[in-house]
């Protein structure tokens, strides 16, 4: 049977791999032989399960939204990470990883962030599990999430603003590697999303499939089957909709829909769809889609949301979408921030500006009536607050 899943190599069909300076060689092998050990050890799963269950306040609820099910005419249930401690999905890796590192005997963690939700994540399962947490984010990202910085320090984190490039997400994904090139041994880098050298897209998409599982049976006990005719969810690095699609991934019956960030369009130089745009080539150890120029320079990538403006995207979402098996959608800022409005004020839940690309991407699929359509709400709208007000589509 076809298997969209990741191979023994660590690639996504073309896509992933690990392609790494010397340096890191043994940091990357070493993490390789653990992972899977570790992580399908019984010890792991109690432990994972029940800080998810008592720390985390999992399940997440999977939620009919009556209001927006009427508006386009299907049935739909969005499953709600926002209701996670800290706000988002990013938790569900945070844990998993930071358990993955102490059973490997490293005293000290180091992640990069973007919107701020994986670095207060990380800091806060730091200040959990005692050890030592150092986030590096790009200085235009420390600006426009000042409230996530002072989360993250607040709960013991070193929070270093990095001043190279376009001082955002992938300026921050650089220093950080240059770190964990430094500290070896004791040191270990918690990536945020599905990227990165193998194993960490794989490694991530499993720490986040906990989504996924509980769709399974949440949705068997509403609608009496354990599959939705459609997945929906945004991409930028991917972990939100890794963990969404991967246990209905194989499932042809189920159809996938990627939201990715257009920006201002993607026909301006002021977007970070990489799945439209990108073209193949390396980015932080792994092969993929990147924005690049003819000389295979990176482009630097623009969204209005932080945690989008990534100019890879996951190997496993870049064969999803060169295989045809997801549907990816670019959605604009102005989209974006219309449908974050209108999920506001037909059921009172103000989402993430990541998430509420993927409910742009409503308008544009011609749903039948008795379509079940499960959309993930990776985290809420609290950091986006300002943003939103300076944006309000219904203001003279």
């Amino acid at each position: 049977m076809k298997t969209y899943q990741v191979n023994e190599e660590g690639y996504y069909g073309n896509f992933g791999g690990a392609y790494i300076p010397e340096i890191l060689h043994r940091c990357v092998t070493e993490l390789k032989e653990a992972y899977l050990k570790v992580l399908e050890s019984q010890d792991f799963q109690e432990e994972f399960a029940q800080l998810l269950r008592d720390y985390v306040g999992r399940p997440s609820p999977l939620y009919l939204a009556k209001r927006l099910s009427e508006k386009y005419g299907c049935k739909i249930y969005l499953k709600r990470e926002d209701l996670n401690h800290t706000g988002a999905h990013k938790i569900n890796n945070a844990i998993g990883q930071v358990l993955l590192a102490k059973r490997m005997g490293k005293k000290r963690i180091i992640a990069e962030t973007g919107a701020g939700q994986h670095g207060v994540a990380t800091a806060t399962v730091c200040a959990l599990m005692n050890m030592e947490c150092v986030v590096y984010m790009g200085k235009t990202d420390v600006e426009r999430q000042h409230v996530n910085v002072e989360r993250m320090k607040m709960l013991g984190a070193k929070v270093v603003a990095v001043t190279s490039g376009n001082m955002t997400l992938k300026d921050a994904t650089n220093e950080a590697i240059r770190d964990w090139c430094c500290h070896p041994a004791d040191t270990y880098y918690v990536i945020g999303s599905t990227v990165g050298p193998h194993p960490y897209p794989d490694m991530v998409a499993r720490l986040q499939s906990v989504i996924s599982e509980e769709i399974k049976k949440q949705l068997q006990e509403h609608e009496g089957r354990d599959y939705p005719d459609y997945l929906m969810a945004c991409v930028g690095g991917g972990s939100n909709a890794a963990g969404t699609i991967y246990h209905y991934i194989d499932d042809e019956r189920v159809k996938i829909i990627l939201a990715e960030a257009g920006g201002k369009g993607i026909d301006t130089n002021l977007s970070a769809a990489t799945i439209h745009l990108g073209k193949l080539g390396i980015i932080h150890g792994s092969k993929t889609l990147v924005m690049q120029d003819e000389d295979g320079q990176i482009q630097e990538p623009y969204s209005i949301s932080a945690g989008l403006d990534y100019p890879g995207i996951g190997p496993m979402h870049a064969n999803l979408a060169h295989e045809h098996r997801a549907t990816v959608l670019a959605i604009n800022d102005d989209e974006a921030i219309r449908a974050a409005y209108e999920l506001t004020l037909l059921e009172g839940i103000i989402p993430a500006l990541e998430s509420a690309h993927a409910l742009g991407a409503l308008p544009k699929v011609a749903f039948r009536p008795t379509d079940i359509v499960v959309l993930t709400v990776s985290g809420r709208g609290d950091k986006d607050i300002d943003t939103y007000l300076s944006h309000n589509p219904y203001q003279d």
